[in-house]
């Protein structure tokens, strides 16, 4: 009796010391127009409290995070808290018309959620068009108190924000290629911490520079913020060590180049070991889209060793832009951390399997109307040839709390309409396989269910790797590989002892990708791909998580200040 009465006053006390290590951690998110100078140019962009990127959110695990969005800019906007579970708080995931409609101009917004069981490093943005270029920053979750990193603790703490940039308003951009039905201008340079760096003119004198101690270690926490494309980086003369990859630690890995997809986020140790000089970060494309333009320039910084005396920096070699194979071996030599404090077992069956192929297809152009796509059609992306379109007169997440219909339909396909040789390029424009239905169709699955998706991309215009991006979870990603998916074969290559946890993956340039995760949080969570050039074309859908069995595994009622469509 008095070992059970110490063990339960064990147990209030540890309660007691979590609960007092947490703090609530504020700020103000004014939202408006900002003159910038790039490249030349003077441009007016939208950031927040202004500054580009926006501010860095520092948080402990176990905080409660809250943000008063001020929207005083002339556009709409919503907040997206790229990576955080969002426990029972689905209202502040962001995503407009998914759990919220937009916070119009002139209007306020306050997100409050708690940050538990995550470690490492997210970021935020908007989730309304086209606004991420210029409206993201980086959320950096520490330890709690008590608690330390799983390796040993850094001299200094550094983010660094790949960026991608325009000479012309984002919108317009964006706006200007949905009414053509063809594909947008591309961007004109990547940015490190929102600077170009001094390969582009102009730029000599805003690169961002990094001062560092000889023999000190660093944790860079690198986040890729640009809209449409993956990005290889790499620092001159210098390994790093990956040490988590979307807020999920991973076991060690030494690397002398990083590969970063539009929402990703890797965690390195850098240590200044090298003689003291300057060198380069560097920072370039992954693309493999043959006969299509994209940005194939460079955005640098600079390593900056303390008493250094040289005046030009070491530039590193990177990959070349369709180096599939240095890409292929960083993304899967990777696995998690199995002694990590938040470490779970990935489950060994699936209550739901899904077969989910995506890429980019085709649809009619409207009446009376000119398109500059293929064929004089319009580009349309597609998930089992369903081209996902969002509601306007209520968010998905209102329609499922208040049980309302007409908004979205559960019958998204768990298969594909038809089988075919997916990756075959001879299919790029096969009539009978590339025009696409558009919907908004979900799938339901029980609170605490298991999901497996194997996402398979197709040749349809053109073969390119996809980032696929999962709201409100982490998933394991079991295994990954070119060509067709094998159902015989290719399960017993799945890793199912220390497999990686992401929320944000690269499915491999004419490959496929098999991830699994646990149903445990009731709402409406949004898989999209994460190259915004896609996302308003339509690939996309959603999980509707149906409630738990208990007050406590049930979404609660909508904030008193959510707005309205």
């Amino acid at each position: 009796m008095a070992r059970l009465a110490f063990l339960l006053a064990t147990i209030c006390v540890l309660l007691a010391l979590s609960v007092a290590s947490a703090d609530i951690v504020e700020h103000t998110f004014h939202v408006k127009n900002l003159t910038v100078q790039r490249l030349c140019q003077n441009r007016v962009i939208t950031a927040v409290n202004g500054s580009l990127p926006g501010p860095t959110i520092r948080v402990n695990e176990g905080d409660t995070l809250v943000v008063h969005l001020r929207n005083e800019s002339p556009y709409n906007m919503t907040i997206h808290w790229h990576g955080i579970f969002q426990m029972l708080s689905g209202w502040a995931d962001g995503p407009e018309q998914t759990t919220q409609c937009p916070v119009r101009p002139g209007h306020s917004y306050t997100y409050r959620f708690n940050i538990t069981g995550q470690e490492g490093t997210l970021w935020w943005h908007s989730h309304v068009q086209w606004h991420r270029a210029t409206v993201y920053g980086a959320l950096m979750i520490r330890p709690r108190a008590g608690r330390t990193y799983p390796f040993p603790k850094p001299y200094r703490e550094v983010p660094i924000l790949l960026g991608e940039w325009w000479n012309a308003n984002v919108v317009d951009v964006e706006n200007e290629g949905l009414a053509t039905g063809a594909a947008p201008n591309i961007s004109d340079a990547y940015t490190i911490n929102g600077r170009p760096g001094d390969l582009y003119p102009c730029s000599s004198d805003k690169t961002f520079k990094l001062e560092v101690i000889q023999g000190k270690t660093y944790l860079l926490r690198i986040i890729n913020a640009a809209l449409n494309n993956q990005l290889f980086f790499k620092i001159a003369n210098h390994n790093m060590k990956v040490v988590a990859v979307d807020a999920a630690y991973t076991n060690p890995y030494v690397t002398d180049v990083v590969l970063v997809g539009p929402g990703q986020t890797v965690d390195v140790l850098l240590t200044a070991d090298q003689s003291p000089s300057l060198y380069y970060m560097a920072a370039h494309p992954y693309f493999t889209v043959p006969n299509v333009p994209f940005a194939n320039t460079t955005t640098t910084g600079i390593i900056s060793y303390k008493g250094a005396t040289a005046s030009t920096p070491i530039m590193p070699v990177l990959p070349a832009f369709n180096d599939t194979d240095t890409a292929h071996k960083f993304s899967t030599n990777l696995t998690g951390l199995v002694s990590g404090p938040f470490w779970l077992p990935p489950p060994l069956e699936a209550d739901y399997k899904m077969f989910v192929t995506f890429g980019l297809g085709l649809v009619l152009c409207e009446p009376n109307a000119t398109c500059l796509g293929p064929n004089g059609l319009k580009f349309a992306a597609s998930m089992n040839n369903e081209s996902f379109v969002f509601p306007t007169k209520l968010s998905m997440l209102e329609a499922f709390f208040s049980n309302v219909d007409g908004i979205y339909t559960t019958d998204f396909p768990s298969q594909p309409p038809l089988v075919f040789d997916y990756v075959n390029a001879s299919n790029s424009f096969n009539p009978n396989l590339i025009i696409t239905n558009k919907s908004t169709k979900v799938t339901k699955v029980k609170f605490n269910s298991t999901v497996e998706i194997v996402l398979q991309n197709t040749a349809f215009i053109s073969i390119e790797n996809h980032p696929i991006h999962l709201h409100g979870f982490n998933f394991y990603v079991l295994a990954q590989g070119f060509g067709n998916y094998d159902s015989v074969n290719d399960p017993k290559k799945f890793n199912l002892v220390n497999p990686q946890e992401r929320n944000t993956i690269g499915v491999p340039v004419g490959g496929w990708a098999v991830i699994r995760f646990r149903a445990n949080n009731p709402g409406v969570w949004l898989m999209h791909c994460h190259l915004d050039v896609h996302m308003p074309w339509g690939l996309a859908t959603a999980f509707v998580v149906e409630n738990g069995p208990t007050p406590s595994t049930t979404l609660p009622p909508p904030p008193a200040d959510l707005p309205k469509c």
